[in-house]
């Protein structure tokens, strides 16, 4: 980074009074929010004060408006819904009900507000925010404050966040809660594919989003539905025939179950709504399959947040108090989200008037406009699901008569198989046969190779592990098989799924080009590892899988020492060199330490550590949370700190350890990684394509790449999705330790010690620029899904 960095060490909140607050519908990771913006708040020194209820909190005053303490937050990251209440208030609505509220706020001192809702709490709060001065003009008339207090309190910051599960607010990539949200209708609907498969029966299952298809179109996605139902883009005229015909073809294909997903607000293309029990009765009817519906309803606001919503949550409340410290009389109120995996400040009413053009684009029929509106995550989500569910009749697809080899290499990773679906089934649309290889390259030595079709990965996108099977082994000493193996199958491309081991591979392949011909093809690789190690991508496939496990174990953990005397656990994560997994686990599960390898730490830091622990012990804090990589140091191994941390809070705490190991390569694969793997994957295979157009030699009649371009890594980089020559990657790879030189989330590294009571340094140059609506790159392909 070429600017100075900008700490807000300079940056007080003295003498400052912020308020937070809940309001319109619940979401998961709103306390991580609250919880952010109250310890942040104090660690600048501001007050800080809950208003429960919402806006009818604030109305109602008195006990609903409370200070709060360090304390006050304890224990509350891992509860869904909020701790402070919700409510809807009409008398926030009024005037009258609005002039209450600001004497409220002014007996305490209130100037900044930050606000966690949807579209409707944020304009409320907007609308408080631009009649202030004429609220306090009128109360001092009525002598309820005096001119001093007038010019004293004379301007209102405002800062939102957005806490909704339907992901419907213009702007941010991902609401807080729509993570959680889908983990509930993908646990659903995995639970129901058991079932459905042993009976042969249709579900239909009907998902929340009244005005936003988000949840419907991802799950759907993440599930490899038959059918999905979004109000954003109403199926054509004659669907019910064209839906029909696809479910019996796919049950000709022995299919034994067929899912439908139907969003509550989805509509027909004359805005007619389009009902589960309709779907139903269309399939009963026309078909006679027997046919059940789900509607998931609350389920989908319930539960515990995922680990993506805690982490979203608490870097967005840590952003909401620096734009509050920040704000001027002169900045507008502004809401604080996530474009890719950077936080960024939007003005709050540009977001929301481009909220309400997609309803209006809606209302009108501009359906197209609609999706347009939606940002590109959301097109692209769309237009991958068409891609990957409708198999085109044979005579209507290309023949290229290229073939095309995918397998998977390093340890396994949730996931995988959702990229390895989504590479098979681009690729037969774009006209190549596809050739699966067994047991990554050793398999590929051996001539575990067999041409796979589209019905063969049906299915795949929720199972775990890698089904076409993984090895670690590397290529270079089987060079001579492998190239014998691409000449007999005349393999003219190859794409990689997996870890560090694919990445060194790909590098060997590229390397053997002078002696081998075979291998000057297409390569591509795409990065799926639980470490999340690989140079030149933010995010690995099967990450965020084990950093749900992690935070679901640690918050099971901290249960079990509940009502017993005070206890530390000492936890050790998976990863290699690589602290990804520990530092943000400890993020998401609210942990007093996390010892890295990427920041030494010495027997110094280790005896203050155990010092602050037993400082925070003697408060009301009952449980500790240490977590530790398993490489982070050879000799600090977890048995040591272990060791260290029982011997020195005798008589204040106790101490127990876990190794969590294999646990976190397991499990089915989350709906981010499902997604995750499904969007890059696929456009992996469009690279390919692109790239055995360029480098066909008429003459010869084959396939001649030997450039560094041919040979690229596919990788998520702060907003997108960027193709690196593996070449180019060396240059930023460490390895000796197989990580990369540079990793983004070291930055977040101190927001874990903030919210942990640390007094620590916070580089703070990314943020603080308020940006346009309109000048987001919605390609930011997604730090969200």
């Amino acid at each position: 980074m070429d600017h100075q960095p900008k700490f807000f060490e300079n940056l007080s909140g003295a003498g400052k009074a912020i308020a937070v607050l809940t309001s319109g519908g619940d979401a998961q990771g709103m306390n991580a929010a609250v919880r952010a913006v109250v310890r942040m708040g104090i660690y600048v020194n501001a007050k800080v004060y809950f208003i429960y209820e919402g806006y009818q909190g604030m109305v109602d005053g008195g006990d609903n408006i409370v200070e709060v303490s360090w304390e006050s937050v304890s224990s509350i990251l891992q509860v869904g819904g909020t701790v402070i209440g919700s409510a809807r208030c009409k008398s926030f609505r009024t005037r009258e009900g609005r002039l209450q509220a600001a004497f409220n706020l002014l007996q305490r001192g209130i100037t900044n507000l930050c606000v966690i809702g949807g579209d409707g709490s944020l304009t409320g709060a907007n609308l408080f925010r631009e009649e202030w001065n004429g609220l306090l003009e009128e109360l001092a008339q009525k002598g309820k404050i005096d001119a001093e207090a007038v010019k004293k309190y004379a301007y209102l910051n405002i800062v939102g966040m957005v806490g909704s599960i339907d992901n419907d607010f213009c702007g941010t990539d991902m609401t807080i809660g729509t993570d959680s949200a889908l983990h509930r209708i993908i646990e659903v609907v995995d639970a129901i594919m058991t079932t459905a498969q042993s009976h042969q029966r249709t579900f239909v299952l009907e998902v929340m989003g009244r005005h936003c298809g988000y949840l419907a179109l991802v799950s759907a996605l993440a599930c490899g539905a038959d059918w999905v139902f979004i109000p954003e883009y109403p199926p054509e005229e004659g669907w019910e025939d064209s839906m029909c015909v696809k479910l019996s073809e796919n049950r000709a294909r022995k299919k034994r179950l067929n899912i439908i997903i139907v969003a509550e607000g989805a509509i027909d293309c004359h805005n007619k709504p389009i009902t589960s029990e309709k779907v139903k009765d269309l399939v009963v009817q026309r078909l006679g399959f027997d046919t059940r519906v789900t509607i998931l309803g609350h389920v989908q606001r319930g539960g515990t947040p995922s680990a993506f919503d805690r982490i979203l949550a608490s870097r967005m409340g840590v952003e909401a108090v620096l734009a509050l410290l920040e704000a001027t009389p002169d900045t507008p109120a502004c809401v604080v989200s996530l474009s890719g995996n950077q936080a960024v400040r939007l003005p709050l009413m540009e977001c929301v008037q481009m909220t309400q053009e997609v309803q209006k684009a809606m209302d009108e029929g501009r359906f197209l406009e609609a999706v347009r509106l939606r940002g590109r995550s959301f097109e692209n989500n769309l237009n991958t699901y068409k891609l990957l569910s409708h198999k085109k009749p044979d005579a209507e697809l290309p023949k290229t008569n290229f073939n095309v080899a995918v397998l998977n290499v390093g340890a396994p990773a949730a996931g995988m198989n959702a990229a390895v679906r989504a590479a098979v089934r681009v690729g037969m649309t774009e006209g190549h046969k596809i050739f699966a290889v067994i047991d990554g390259f050793e398999g590929f030595a051996r001539g575990k190779i067999k041409e796979i079709s589209w019905g063969d990965v049906g299915g795949w996108t929720g199972q775990g592990g890698s089904i076409l099977g993984t090895k670690r082994t590397l290529p270079a000493k089987y060079l001579e098989k492998i190239a014998d193996q691409m000449r007999t199958n005349n393999i003219n491309a190859l794409m990689v799924i997996g870890g560090f081991e694919a990445y060194l591979g790909l590098l060997e392949l590229s390397a053997a080009r002078e002696k081998y011909d075979e291998f000057c093809v297409p390569m591509v690789m795409v990065p799926a590892t639980v470490s999340n190690n690989v140079p030149g991508s933010d995010f690995s496939i099967g990450a965020d899988t084990a950093l749900n496990t992690i935070t679901d174990t640690c918050d099971r953990i901290k249960q079990s020492a509940s009502g017993t005397k005070r206890r530390v656990f000492i936890i050790e994560t998976m990863g290699g060199y690589c602290g990804y997994l520990a530092n943000m686990g400890a993020l998401a599960a609210g942990a007093d330490a996390a010892y890295i390898f990427e920041e030494q730490f010495d027997i110094r830091e280790l005896q203050a550590n155990v010092e602050h622990l037993t400082e925070k012990m003697k408060t009301s804090i009952q449980r500790g949370l240490v977590l530790r990589n398993e490489n982070c140091n050879e000799n600090y191994t977890t048995d040591f700190i272990y060791q260290l941390y029982s011997e020195e809070g005798k008589g204040v705490f106790d101490c127990r350890k876990n190794v969590l190991g294999h646990m976190q390569q397991g499990g089915a694969p989350s709906p981010f990684d499902r997604n995750f793997g499904t969007k890059i994957s696929a456009k992996a295979m469009q690279w390919i394509s692109k790239k055995l157009k360029e480098t066909y030699r008429k003459e010869g009649g084959k396939v001649f790449a030997n450039t560094d371009d041919s040979v690229c890594l596919l990788g998520m980089r702060r907003r997108n999705l960027v193709f690196q020559p593996v070449a180019e990657l060396k240059s930023e790879t460490d390895f000796v330790h197989r990580i990369p030189k540079e990793q983004w989330w070291l930055k977040l590294r101190p927001l874990m010690k903030i919210l942990a009571k640390y007094k620590t340094s916070y580089d703070v140059s990314d943020s603080g620029q308020l940006e346009h609506v309109a000048m987001l790159p919605k390609e930011a392909e997604t730090g969200a899904i």
